[in-house]
């Protein structure tokens, strides 16, 4: 006996599906495969997927160490049950055979990765779906992609367009005459952006960090000679907008500052070194743009931390920390009650929070 579903029916029952049932389900009939390629299905799971914190999931890189000369790209539920056993390594993008790749940012299931090949011998900044395994070389702009700089990503609702910002990091002397570019990819080039219009900035981003993006902006970390602030950029108007100054109590001992989006919330994070102690701060703003609403919420005194960078907060409150030690340790989780172990542990480089999707890249850029 055969059980017919309404449309509707079927489009709810898939949507909460995971992105690999989908695909053998698309090989199973025409109808299905037609259902679950429309634009519109593809949405709905997105968006069923990114409100579900089961459907949360950690895509990190894992670069060489002393035991293991190997690269690798692996992914991780962040639900409460999971296990270390759930790790499951990733094949790379397209049929480059890496020399050397990184994980710069992660959006909507879409992941920004630089590889470098052997052969061809040149780096390559490729967009990326881990989740259905298609991939596309993003386009190469005037200046060298071997060039350290901060990527952020997101989807512009006013336009129907995915954006991808470039800020030149502030660490690379090479750098510092790198305008940032913003990638439309419906235009599929890269363009110029104008020059912050704030007054005496020397260094565009400070800190080797993913950009924030929150309030339809892209957000990222400046300093003048004597100050600290957070700018903006439009996603969708691209020109700069709200500039935040930060307190001088966050910036003065302090090495390494970022921002990012927790929660709804811009935060920002630091390394403080003082007295000889070294503290990772996290700070929430709790009134968008109000200089003085930064409020720490965390505060974690750790001698051998030399980077820390939040990547998660979970529904208890928690926020998962990844800490990068002095030479010779392993990178680790942790969340402020102490060490995070369902998490592997070994050198890894970075990582993000992913959640799966069925978004083809190859269909973004025209």
């Amino acid at each position: 006996m055969q059980v017919h579903f309404q449309e509707e029916t079927l489009t709810d029952i898939l949507s909460r599906l995971p992105v690999r049932s989908l695909l053998r389900f698309k090989c199973v009939s025409k109808y299905l495969k037609t259902l679950i390629d429309d634009p519109i299905f593809k949405k709905q799971h997105l968006n069923r997927a990114k409100n579900d914190q089961n459907s949360q999931n950690f895509i990190f890189y894992k670069g060489p160490s002393l035991d293991d000369d190997t690269y690798s790209i692996s992914c991780c539920p962040l639900s409460s049950d999971q296990q270390v056993g759930d790790v499951r390594k990733l094949d790379f993008p397209s049929n480059l055979k890496p020399e050397y790749s990184d994980i710069y940012y992660c959006c909507d299931g879409l992941v920004i990765v630089k590889v470098y090949g052997h052969i061809p011998r040149r780096y390559s900044l490729l967009l990326w779906n881990p989740s259905t395994g298609e991939s596309i070389e993003l386009p190469t702009s005037e200046f060298s992609v071997e060039a350290f700089c901060c990527y952020g990503m997101s989807f512009d609702s006013t336009n129907d367009d995915y954006k991808i910002l470039r800020i030149p990091s502030a660490w690379s002397k090479h750098c510092r005459d790198v305008p940032g570019e913003i990638l439309s990819l419906k235009s599929g080039y890269w363009r110029k952006i104008d020059a912050c219009p704030l007054n005496n900035i020397h260094d565009m981003f400070y800190g080797i960090h993913s950009l924030a993006i929150i309030h339809g902006a892209f957000h990222w970390v400046a300093m003048s000679y004597n100050a600290c602030f957070v700018v903006s950029f439009n996603i969708s108007h691209e020109v700069f907008g709200e500039i935040i100054p930060l307190p001088k109590k966050m910036w003065l001992y302090n090495y390494n500052i970022g921002v990012l989006e927790l929660g709804d919330m811009l935060c920002a994070y630091t390394i403080e070194y003082y007295q000889r102690k070294r503290t990772f701060k996290l700070w929430i703003l709790k009134d968008y743009g109000l200089k003085d609403s930064w409020n720490e919420v965390i505060s974690i005194v750790d001698p051998n931390i030399i980077i820390a960078s939040p990547k998660y907060r979970f529904a208890d409150g928690e926020v998962l920390i990844w800490c990068k030690h002095f030479e010779g340790e392993e990178n680790s989780f942790r969340t402020q009650k102490g060490p995070f172990t369902l998490l592997p542990r070994g050198y890894i480089r970075n990582g993000f929070t992913f959640t799966e999707s069925l978004i083809s890249p190859r269909l973004l850029i025209t």
